[in-house]
């Protein structure tokens, strides 16, 4: 991944990392230098990048108009940059990145979000990622519960790599606390990648408890296929004796639907062994360690439309929703300092009061223009379904 953290007066701040965010490369060059793109493009063919990635914050426009070309064959897309300045300058920063310079922290920050952004953000104080316009007008205790209850549930619902995680995503995983983490990284740095589950009591102080209640969450990419899955290791048993029923091992168990559909759960279910965590068995047997986040798909601003001038009416572009309000939400179609709004009764064909109660902040969605008010620099616009084409401006 090229990560790019966009700017002018100090330039553009880049940075390359490996497949699991180490860091590779960083370096800083003026936005518009002659040579810009060029070198772009060498070290993307040298480096062989698959993708670039370039925070929205100021000049992200002119920093994805300067390289787009007919000779760059990797996408370029826009990661929010909402809290990189906030890690940068952070502690966990320091101890990641203790040779790198702050100013470059951000850039990394952004090509890991590309990578991993659950894996990313959790660094970052949920406070500091831009969570709407009234964040500050509630109480900022009962606020940071229920992000940090969030927090938990999505990570332990998401899982972690054994192997790749850092100590801090791993605080995280129930019963692990900030001391044990540390000394799950340390021992998988001295002694190699974990082979399976089990070798995770090998660590100091992960007892049997914390065994049993942190397994399920950390996958594991060994000899046993069930340890890169959220089954539990207790139940491991039941896919066994469930292959050994079929006549079959628990890969074949996994690669032929025919087999997992002759599957008679009802018969292994008991007291110790219920009916929904068989079905959960069989879901994750469809599709081991499976990621329940949607696939990433790149985003890009139209390359036409720069300023509120470039728009007409019955245009029809991608925006990312910046706030949501209970009359409408503001739109970035990737104007500088100039969202269009959408009103509550454009969200949907049927006007719905509490429509808004479907948008998140941050959600990428397609909109057409319906006006414009270039004297006042207001833009109103509908929500509509992705176009068959998106080669529409």
């Amino acid at each position: 991944v090229l990560a790019i953290d966009p700017g002018y007066r100090t330039g553009c701040k880049i940075s390359v990392l490996d497949e699991t965010g180490q860091l590779l490369k960083y370096f800083s060059r003026k936005l518009f230098h002659e040579g810009f793109s060029t070198e772009v493009q060498l070290l993307v063919e040298n480096m062989k990048i698959d993708i670039i990635c370039i925070g929205d914050g100021s000049y992200s426009k002119e920093t994805f108009n300067a390289l787009k070309n007919d000779t760059l064959k990797v996408p370029i897309t826009f990661m929010d940059e909402s809290g990189a300045s906030i890690y940068s300058a952070s502690k966990i920063a320091r101890e990641e990145l203790p040779e790198v310079d702050v100013s470059y922290r951000g850039a990394v920050s952004i090509g890991r979000r590309l990578q991993d952004p659950l894996a990313e953000l959790v660094k970052i104080d949920p406070r500091s990622v831009g969570v709407g316009s009234y964040q500050h007008e509630v109480d900022q205790v009962s606020l940071k519960l229920k992000m940090d209850d969030t927090i938990d549930y999505c990570v332990n619902n998401v899982g972690v790599d054994g192997n790749l995680c850092t100590p801090h995503l791993l605080t995280y995983i129930s019963s692990i606390g900030p001391t044990l983490a540390k000394n799950i990284v340390e021992y998988r740095n001295k002694n190699g990648s974990f082979n399976s589950r089990k070798d995770l009591l090998k660590v100091p102080r992960l007892g049997k408890k914390t065994f049993q209640q942190a397994a399920g969450f950390i996958r594991i990419n060994g000899q046993d296929p069930l340890d890169s899955t959220s089954i539990h290791p207790e139940s491991y048993w039941v896919v066994e004796k469930i292959a050994e029923d079929l006549k079959c091992s628990v890969i074949d168990l996994i690669k032929d639907k025919t087999k997992r559909d002759a599957i008679d759960i009802t018969k292994y279910e008991s007291e110790d062994i219920g009916l929904p965590t068989l079905e959960g068995i069989i879901r994750e047997l469809e599709k081991p360690g499976r990621d329940p986040r949607s696939n990433f798909t790149p985003f890009q601003f139209s390359n036409t439309i720069n300023t509120i001038h470039d728009l007409q009416p019955g245009m029809q572009l991608q925006g990312v929703i910046k706030n949501v309000t209970n009359f409408g939400a503001f739109v970035d179609i990737g104007i500088k300092n100039r969202n269009a709004f959408l009103h509550v009764s454009n969200i949907s064909s049927n006007y719905d009061a509490e429509a808004t109660e479907h948008l998140q902040v941050k959600s990428k969605i397609w909109v057409e223009i319906l006006s414009v008010e270039i004297e006042y620099g207001k833009i109103s616009v509908k929500k509509i379904s992705p176009p068959a084409s998106t080669d529409m401006v």
